[in-house]
C-alpha cells in the first residue's frame, strides 16, 4: 500500500473514538466524552492524571490492537472531535445526584461499571441509568458508596441514631430532614451546623452524615482563606463540609449564602484570550465549631443547627468506623426507603419560612411519619433569630424602642433622625460610648436594618422604606400581638 493510501493517524483516532464514545457538550460549552453505554462522562479536554478521556481513548486504542499514537496525533483528533462537538445537543453534566424521567431521581453510587440508585415516589431501584437520560460527571472527590440494602425495616436510621451524640429527638428529625434534602438535585436545603460542648463528637457526627452520602472517603475540611479555593472544592463534590469554625467572616458568610441557595462564578480562562469559564453551584453544606461568633441575619435563615451531647460511654475510633462501615448499607438503604416514603406524601407549604423547599420537605416527613420535624425547625430558626439578637446591639435597640410603640401604629422618620433616636436611646442619661461597628449616617443605618428586617419581623417589628415629597423615610411598626388561641391554629 502506498503512503498515500494510508490514513493518517488522527483520521484512525478520531474513526475508532465516533465508534466507541458519544461526545456532548454542556451548556457552559464544555465538550464531554461518554463510552457507549455507559453513564459515566469525562471532558476531553481533562489532563488529570487519573481517568481523563484521553487515557481512556489511548488504552482502548492499545486494547483493541489499533496501535499507539504519539501526542500530536491524539491532539489533532481531540481538536476535531471538540469542534464537531460543539452542534451537537447540549446536555447537561451532574455530581452525585441527578434528577431523572418521571420524576425520578438518580444517586451516582461512584462505582466503575455505572450502577447507580433510581429514586421515585413509588421505590428505589439499583439500575445503570440510559447514558442519554443521566451523565455523571466525576472527580477525585467522587467516593464510592456501597450497594444499599433492601428490606430494612429502617434498623439503618436507629443504627446511624446509636452511633451519632444528637441532643434531641428534634436534633434528630433535623439530621435526618437534611440527608433526605441531600438527594434531591434541585433544592436546596439549609447548612446543618453542628454544635455543643468540647468532647461531644461534633467531627464524628460530620463525617458520618457526610460518608452517608459521599462514601468512606467523604471527609471534613479546614475552611480555605480564599472564595476561589472554596469554589473549587464546592465545583469538585456534591456535599462540603467544613470543620472546626471558629471564626465567620462577612465574605465567607456571604459566600455560605450562595453556595446554599445558588450562583455562579466566572473567571477568564486563559491569561492569552478574553474568553470566560462559567461555573454554577449550588451544593449542601455543612459546618462544625463550638462557637463562630455573631452570626449575620441571612446566613442564619439557611443555616440548620444541630447540637450534640458528650458521649456517656468513651469507644475507639477504630471501633466505631468499623461499625459505621459495617452498618453503611443498612444505613443507606433505610435512609432510600424513608425517602420514597416522603416523597410519595403530600403536605402544605409552608408560606412563612425562606427555604419553604426545606420546609416543605420538613411537613412531608411529618406527615409520613410523624416525627414533629416542621415544628423543630421553626424552634431553630426561632434560636437563631436569639443569636442573631445577642450579638448585634442595633438590633436590640431598635427592639427596646419598639417596645415603647403603641401595637400597630407606625412610625415614620428619616434614616438621620432615626439614627439620632436609636443613638441617644443605646447611649442613655450616662452618654456612654458607641460601640465598634455603630452606624455613623443615615444611609449606614438603612443598609444595616434592611439586614436585620426578617430577624426584627420575626420578634413582631416591621421595617419598611417609602417616599413622600419631603424625601425617603424608615418606617417602624410593632406587630400587635396574637392571641394564644390563634397562635395555635397558626402555621
Amino acid at each position: 500500500m502506498s503512503e498515500d493510501e494510508k490514513n493518517p493517524a488522527r483520521e484512525v483516532i478520531t474513526d475508532y473514538a465516533q465508534a466507541h464514545f458519544r461526545y456532548f457538550r454542556t451548556t457552559e460549552g464544555t465538550v464531554y466524552a461518554q463510552k457507549n453505554g455507559h453513564p459515566v462522562a469525562r471532558p476531553i479536554r481533562s489532563q488529570g492524571t487519573t481517568g481523563s478521556h484521553r487515557q481512556e481513548l489511548m488504552v482502548g486504542l492499545f486494547n483493541d490492537g489499533v496501535g499507539v499514537f504519539n501526542g500530536t496525533s491524539l491532539k489533532e483528533a481531540l481538536d476535531l472531535i471538540e469542534a464537531l462537538a460543539l452542534s451537537q445537543d447540549v446536555q447537561p453534566t451532574h455530581i452525585r445526584v441527578a434528577p431523572g424521567y418521571d420524576g425520578a431521581t438518580w444517586l451516582d453510587l461512584g462505582r466503575d461499571d455505572g450502577q447507580s440508585v433510581r429514586i421515585h415516589p413509588t421505590g428505589w431501584d439499583i439500575l445503570t441509568p440510559d447514558p442519554r437520560e443521566v451523565c455523571w460527571r466525576r472527580t477525585q472527590l467522587t467516593g464510592e458508596l456501597p450497594l444499599p440494602a433492601t428490606d430494612t425495616d429502617g434498623k439503618g436510621i436507629d443504627l446511624l441514631l446509636r452511633l451519632t451524640n444528637f441532643a434531641t429527638a428534634q436534633t434528630e428529625c433535623l439530621a435526618l430532614a437534611w440527608l433526605i434534602g441531600c438527594l434531591g438535585p434541585s433544592v436546596p436545603v439549609p447548612a446543618p451546623f453542628l454544635t455543643g460542648p468540647q468532647g461531644a463528637g461534633k467531627s464524628t457526627a460530620g463525617r458520618m452524615l457526610v460518608r452517608i452520602i459521599e462514601g468512606m472517603t467523604g471527609d471534613l475540611r479546614r475552611a480555605p482563606k480564599d472564595e476561589e479555593n472554596l469554589i473549587t472544592a464546592v465545583a469538585a463534590g456534591w456535599v462540603t463540609a467544613l470543620d472546626n469554625l471558629s471564626h465567620l467572616a462577612p465574605d465567607l458568610s456571604d459566600l455560605m449564602c450562595c453556595i446554599v441557595t445558588g450562583a455562579e462564578s466566572i473567571k477568564r480562562a486563559l491569561f492569552s484570550d478574553g474568553d470566560v469559564v462559567r461555573s454554577r453551584y449550588r451544593r449542601p453544606l455543612l459546618l462544625t465549631g463550638i462557637d463562630v461568633g455573631v452570626i449575620r441575619p441571612d446566613l442564619a435563615e439557611r443555616l440548620l443547627p444541630l447540637r450534640l451531647e458528650r458521649p456517656r460511654v468513651r469507644r475507639t475510633e477504630a471501633e466505631l468506623w468499623t461499625e459505621f462501615e459495617a452498618a453503611l448499607p443498612v444505613i443507606l438503604g433505610s435512609l432510600l426507603d424513608l425517602t420514597v416514603k416522603v416523597r410519595a406524601t403530600e403536605a402544605d407549604i409552608p408560606t412563612d419560612l425562606r427555604m419553604a423547599d426545606f420546609a416543605h420537605l420538613c411537613a412531608q416527613i411529618d406527615a409520613a411519619t410523624g416525627f414533629g420535624t416542621l415544628p423543630a425547625y421553626r424552634s431553630s430558626l426561632d434560636d437563631l433569630n436569639d443569636d442573631v439578637i445577642e450579638g448585634d446591639l442595633l438590633a436590640q435597640t431598635v427592639l427596646k424602642h419598639a417596645a415603647t410603640l403603641d401595637p400597630g401604629t407606625e412610625t415614620r422618620m428619616t434614616s438621620s433622625e432615626w439614627l439620632h433616636c436609636l443613638t441617644g436611646l443605646y447611649s442613655g442619661d450616662e452618654l456612654r460610648p458607641l460601640p465598634k461597628g455603630w452606624p455613623t449616617t443615615g444611609k449606614v443605618l438603612s443598609d444595616r436594618l434592611k439586614r436585620l428586617q426578617p430577624t426584627l419581623a420575626a420578634r413582631g417589628v416591621l421595617i419598611d422604606w417609602g417616599r413622600t415629597k419631603e424625601g425617603r423615610y424608615i418606617e417602624m411598626t410593632r406587630r400587635p400581638a396574637v392571641p394564644p388561641h390563634e397562635q395555635q391554629s397558626m402555621p
